[in-house]
C-alpha cells in the first residue's frame, strides 16, 4: 500500500502524545488502567465503522497509536486479547446480539478476556483439540477438557474457547468457537505456570463441565475452525508494527551494553549488530506492505518467521555483549527476592520460546509450503 502520514494524522500523533505522557505514569493497576484508557476513547481504534467502538480512526492513526504507545514506556496492556482478537473476530463472524453484549465491556475496558486454543496434546497442532463442549437441555453447553499456555488467564473475565462440539470428529471438522465465562468455580481451575524469567503469564485451565451459553457460539456450531483461522489472521499489520518499536528499544538497550563494555571493538559483534538493525527495517517495511491487505495468504506465517527468530538472535546478543557480567543478577540474593533479572537477561531468557508459541517456525514453514507454494503435504508418520 501507499503508507504516508497526512496532516491530519500528524496532529493526532501530537494528541496521543499528549495524554499519554499526562496519564501513563504507571500508578495504576493493569485492570484500573484498561479503564482509562476505555474513559478518553483509546481502545477500538480500530472497530471505525462499527458503531461500538469509542472513536473512529483510519488505518494510520491506528498504526499511530501503537507506535506511541509502545514508545512511551505506558503499562502492559491486559485487554488487547479482547480488542485486537476477540472484537475483530466478532466483527467478522459475531451476530448482531453478541456484538452488542460483548464489545462494549471491552470498549470500556470492564471486561478482560483470555485465548483458550492450546493444549498439551494440540499446541502448534491446533486440529488436533479434545476439549469437548456436550450441548445440555438447558440451552447450555458443558466443557471438559485442559487447555495450556493460556496467556492472562488469570486476570481474564471470559475466555475464547476452541472445543469439540460434534464427539465422533476428527482433526478441524467439529470444533467451535465458544464464549466462556471464567467465574465459574469449582467447574473452572486457573494454574499458574512459572516460566524460567520467575514470571506467570502463562497458565494451564482445567475445565470440569463449565458452562458456554448455546448463543454464545460464534459461526455456529460445528464452524470453529473456520472462525479459529481467521482470528489466528488478526494477529498481524497494526500490531507487528508497534512490536517493532518495542524491538527498536530492546536492540537500542543491547547496542549500548556493547559500547559499555567494550565488545564493538569486536568486528563480529559489530557485523551481528548491524545485521539486527538491517533485518529489523525488513521487517518493517514487510509489515508496512501487507497492513490493510486482504487475502495475502502466508503473510501472518512470515510474519511470524521474521520476528521469532530475530528477537531470540537478539536476546542472545544481549548475553554476548555483556560477557562474564551477563551471569550475575542486578541484586543480591535474598529469601524476600530469590530471583531478579535485568531488562537483558529477562530478554535473553523469555525470548527462548519466540520459535515455539504462536505456532513453532516447523509449523509456519509447512503452512507457508502446503498453503502458499503449493507443495505436496507432508506423508504422515514420517519422523
Amino acid at each position: 500500500m501507499d503508507f504516508g502520514y497526512s496532516a491530519e494524522d500528524d496532529a493526532f500523533r501530537s494528541e496521543v502524545r499528549e495524554w499519554l505522557s499526562t496519564h501513563a505514569d504507571g500508578s495504576q493497576d493493569r485492570r484500573s488502567w484498561e479503564r482509562t484508557l476505555g474513559k478518553s476513547g483509546w481502545i477500538g481504534l480500530g472497530w471505525s465503522e462499527s458503531g461500538y467502538g469509542n472513536r473512529t480512526a483510519t488505518l494510520t492513526q491506528q498504526v499511530v497509536w501503537a507506535e506511541e504507545y509502545a514508545r512511551s514506556g505506558a503499562p502492559a496492556r491486559s485487554g488487547h486479547i479482547g480488542e485486537k482478537l476477540l472484537a475483530s473476530t466478532l466483527l467478522a463472524h459475531g451476530s448482531e446480539e453478541q456484538k452488542a453484549r460483548f464489545l462494549p465491556p471491552v470498549a470500556a475496558g470492564d471486561e478482560l478476556w483470555c485465548q483458550g486454543y492450546s493444549e498439551p496434546g494440540a499446541g502448534s497442532d491446533l486440529a488436533g483439540v479434545r476439549t469437548r463442549a456436550e450441548r445440555d437441555g438447558d440451552g447450555t453447553y458443558r466443557i471438559s477438557g485442559q487447555k495450556i499456555w493460556t496467556s492472562l488467564a488469570h486476570e481474564a473475565d471470559w475466555c475464547f474457547v476452541l472445543a469439540r462440539t460434534d464427539p465422533g470428529s476428527s482433526r478441524h471438522r467439529g470444533l467451535s468457537f465458544l464464549l466462556v465465562p471464567m467465574d465459574q468455580p469449582g467447574r473452572i481451575e486457573v494454574r499458574p505456570i512459572r516460566q524460567m524469567t520467575g514470571t506467570s503469564e502463562f497458565n494451564e485451565v482445567f475445565f470440569d463441565g463449565a458452562h458456554a451459553r448455546v448463543e454464545h457460539v460464534v459461526g455456529g456450531e460445528g464452524n470453529g475452525w473456520r472462525v479459529a483461522m481467521s482470528l489466528l489472521g488478526f494477529e498481524r499489520g497494526v500490531s507487528t508494527l508497534a512490536q517493532q518499536v518495542g524491538f527498536a528499544q530492546e536492540l537500542t538497550r543491547v547496542v549500548q551494553a556493547a559500547v559499555r563494555s567494550d565488545a564493538v571493538a569486536d568486528p563480529v559483534v559489530r557485523a551481528l549488530l548491524v545485521r539486527q538493525w538491517a533485518e529489523l527495517r525488513v521487517m518493517r517495511w514487510n509489515a508496512l506492505r501487507t497492513l490493510g491487505g486482504s487475502g495475502d495468504t502466508g503473510a501472518p506465517n512470515v510474519a511470524k518467521l521474521l520476528w521469532a527468530g530475530w528477537h531470540q538472535r537478539l536476546g542472545e546478543l544481549a548475553l554476548l555483549v555483556r560477557g562474564a557480567e551477563a551471569a550475575v543478577g542486578p541484586r543480591e540474593w535474598s529469601p524476600e527476592s530469590p530471583y531478579e533479572l535485568d531488562e537483558l537477561q529477562y530478554l535473553s531468557l523469555f525470548s527462548r520460546a519466540d520459535t515455539v508459541y504462536g505456532g513453532s517456525d516447523q509449523v509456519q514453514r509447512t503452512i507457508i509450503a502446503e498453503r502458499v507454494l503449493g507443495l505436496p503435504r507432508e506423508p504422515k508418520g514420517v519422523v
